[in-house]
């Protein structure tokens, strides 16, 4: 199989040169990854003075390889995700993840004296969307052994953790993973739930109105059915219990019209 079928989709393609840019920026002013890359114990002594650097510490990267790897991914396992989601919902979803990871990372290593860079944490979240939409399509290792995606990912992800040097942000992949896991696995849509609140409110309303045009329907009813007994037998000769429903009737459609 082939991964990244045709051109750069648009968010792949900002991501890769966003990140290309502050690469090179690190090259040049090394102070970035201080300033920029989200260091735990300054974010809390400072706070809330570095509320930027969960966000802002995903387009800095540690090396060639670190950046390498992490664009590889996002080109290699992204395009399908982005043309499925579409640009905007990847896009959140990518940043989401990796804010994930931060915020993960600020919870359990609240003490870390040293700046976390890099865009694992999203990718993390990234493989495993990929894994669960794509269970049965084939990663080829070393180009040469066809593996299913159900086996490789979690495979490459164990092989990772048990073999990655130091220094290597372990509770940030987790965050970006645990948020992709959560958000396709366990349908927690948290991007949409503005629109979900709108359509339980407009679901509700219409339900109301419903009822209520039910409601309004019945009572003509009777109230036609009365009418005509009525033109029968006079109204002197209609029953209390018709009279008082006409009465009913009467208030409840005059308070109906008011409200409206």
């Amino acid at each position: 199989m082939s991964f990244g079928p045709g051109k750069l989709l648009p968010f792949i393609k900002l991501m890769l040169i966003t990140n290309g840019v502050m690469f090179f920026a690190q090259y040049f002013y090394p102070a970035l990854t201080g300033a920029l890359g989200l260091t735990p114990a300054a974010f809390f002594n400072q706070f809330p003075n570095l509320l930027y650097q969960p966000f802002t510490y995903m387009f800095l990267h540690g090396g060639f390889g670190h950046i390498f790897f992490n664009m590889f991914a996002l080109w290699m396992f992204g395009t399908e995700i982005e043309a499925s989601f579409g640009t905007k919902s990847f896009g959140k979803f990518y940043i989401l993840a990796g804010l994930s990871g931060a915020f993960l990372t600020l919870i359990v290593n609240s003490s870390q004296p040293y700046p976390m860079i890099g865009a694992s944490a999203a990718i993390y979240g990234l493989l495993v969307a990929y894994w669960i939409m794509f269970p049965n399509r084939h990663l080829y290792i070393y180009f040469l052994f066809p593996v299913k995606v159900k086996y490789a990912i979690p495979g490459m992800m164990i092989l990772g953790f048990l073999f990655s040097g130091g220094h290597v942000a372990h509770w940030a992949h987790l965050g970006g993973a645990l948020f992709g896991l959560a958000y396709l696995k366990l349908d927690l849509r948290w991007i949409k739930l503005g629109r979900k609140i709108k359509d339980y409110k407009y679901q509700r309303q219409s339900a109301k109105l419903e009822k209520n045009r039910v409601k309004a329907e019945e009572i003509m009813k009777r109230v036609d059915e009365i009418l005509d007994k009525i033109n029968q037998v006079g109204i002197d000769n209609i029953s209390k219990a018709d009279r008082k429903f006409l009465e009913e009737a009467s208030t409840h459609l005059a308070d109906k019209n008011i409200k409206d």
